[in-house]
């Protein structure tokens, strides 16, 4: 899968007012102002379903579910995206520490941090917010929020 098979066009200013409007407030919370959700209470955490984790906000694919493993950290891991320009990796020097950030490439939603401790191939682990993900199984329509007629996954 390449990023070329989804419009990574911005929503317009009247698309994300209604994107989110449609949020709880926890995802508000995470999404919209870089919060992070308790660990070991995000409802991802042991999902094992083949399929594929999308932006919760505007619903760009952004893992699959086999890039998904146990970090033991209270969080769901991925070792990598979907695809490049899914994810934006934002500099973070919050709270004494220096971390990378990572944002919806199409919408610029908080999604969680990556850390350069995760396993092979990649070595990276992309600490990610159960808030800011919907999952899609196999075989079902992917949240197409944007009306970009988007298809179901897997993608052809």
């Amino acid at each position: 899968m390449t990023a070329d098979t989804f419009d990574l066009t911005p929503p317009t200013a009247t698309q994300r007012e209604a994107l989110e409007a449609d949020l709880s407030a926890d995802e508000r919370r995470v999404l919209l102002n870089h919060g992070t959700e308790a660990a070991f209470c995000g409802g991802l955490l042991d999902n094992k379903q083949a399929g594929v984790y999308c932006c919760r906000l505007c619903g760009l694919p952004l893992f699959a579910a086999e890039a998904k493993f146990e970090s033991g950290t209270g969080w769901p891991s991925f070792t990598g995206p979907i695809a490049e320009g899914h994810l934006e990796n934002i500099a973070d020097n919050s709270y004494g520490m220096r971390r990378i950030e990572i944002r919806c490439g199409r919408c610029g939603s908080h999604q969680g941090h990556v850390f350069p401790d995760g396993p092979a191939p990649s070595r990276l682990r992309y600490c990610i917010n159960s808030v800011s993900l919907e999952f899609v199984a196999n075989g079902s329509a992917l949240p197409d929020r944007l009306g970009r007629g988007e298809k179901s996954w897997p993608v052809a």
